[in-house]
């Protein structure tokens, strides 16, 4: 199944990705981390995706992440630890996203037969998420279900989203592109300002421009933000493994409860993206065909 000729791992990811990702951008959610004491939002970040995996080391968190500095995780890790166990990171991030659903969406919505239906098919999905060579995803699913549907929708979101980004990271190993490497080419791909994209995931200059020279040497870029032929072609190859690794869950779903999932989440999205900053470089505002 798909729409507009997007596959049907990507549609989903779009809309349960904008229901997941109220987690960073609510300020209800940082309000939730700056009361552990954390030191600014990406401190809560790192420490609240992160603690799944329990008291990690900022290396681990760098190789699974993938496409931060690691100097910027390291700002962040292990300090946060000595601030806060993991368990409470858990605790305060689903505090966070209980606060910011409820602002966002209101009570009657979470409260309602939609958002129930919703988060028993998502959860049905869920349970079909790869874990296997999957560390986020793997770290997730042993989270116990939250009772209210709006945080089990959540839940579920989340190892969806966890599961198709470790098989996304997989997808850029095999195609030879390390982590600056990978947003340099996402940023010419969708015309994001390489400097905003740089800045955000906290490279240097010289590391950027250095990561631009190898992919011209691999001709994967024209000038310093034009994709070539090439670069175009493996960027769609990436993404159609990261698409083929995340059917799993829609396929055990099966076509006409995916397509009732998606009915149910599309109104839901498209309020909460309302509230993403304009100035955060994401795929989710980018039209499903280019």
């Amino acid at each position: 199944m798909s729409t507009n000729a997007e596959p049907v791992a990507r549609r989903m990811w779009r809309l349960t990705e904008t229901y997941h990702v109220v987690t960073y951008f609510s300020p209800q959610f940082r309000t939730a981390t700056d009361a552990l004491g954390c030191k600014g939002g990406w401190m809560g970040y790192f420490a609240t995706r992160a603690a799944p995996l329990g008291a990690a080391p900022p290396q681990l968190v760098t190789a699974v992440f993938y496409n931060f500095h690691p100097s910027r995780v390291a700002r962040s890790l292990p300090e946060a630890w000595s601030i806060a166990s993991p368990q409470r990171f858990l605790t305060a991030r689903l505090a966070g996203v209980d606060a910011g659903l409820r602002d966002l969406l209101g009570d009657d919505v979470l409260a309602g037969a939609e958002m129930a239906e919703a988060a028993e098919l998502a959860g049905a999905a869920a349970r079909h998420a790869p874990t296997a060579g999957r560390p986020l995803a793997a770290a997730n699913i042993v989270l116990p279900v939250p009772e209210q549907p709006h945080l089990a929708l959540w839940h579920a979101t989340t190892l969806l989203r966890e599961s198709r980004g470790d098989g996304h990271v997989a997808a850029l190993v095999t195609a030879e592109l390390d982590p600056c490497e990978a947003l340099v080419l996402f940023a010419a791909d969708h015309a994001i300002a390489g400097e905003q994209m740089r800045l955000w995931r906290g490279w240097s200059e010289p590391e950027w421009a250095a990561a631009v020279r190898r992919l011209t040497e691999r001709k994967l870029i024209e000038g310093s933000d034009r994709l070539s032929d090439a670069g175009r072609e493996l960027r769609s190859w990436v993404e159609e493994r990261t698409d083929a690794a995340a059917r799993a869950p829609w396929d055990a779903l099966g076509e006409e409860r995916t397509q009732r999932l998606a009915t149910l989440l599309a109104p839901l999205a498209e309020r909460l993206l309302e509230n993403i900053p304009r100035d955060i470089p994401t795929s989710l505002r980018f039209p499903a065909t280019r």
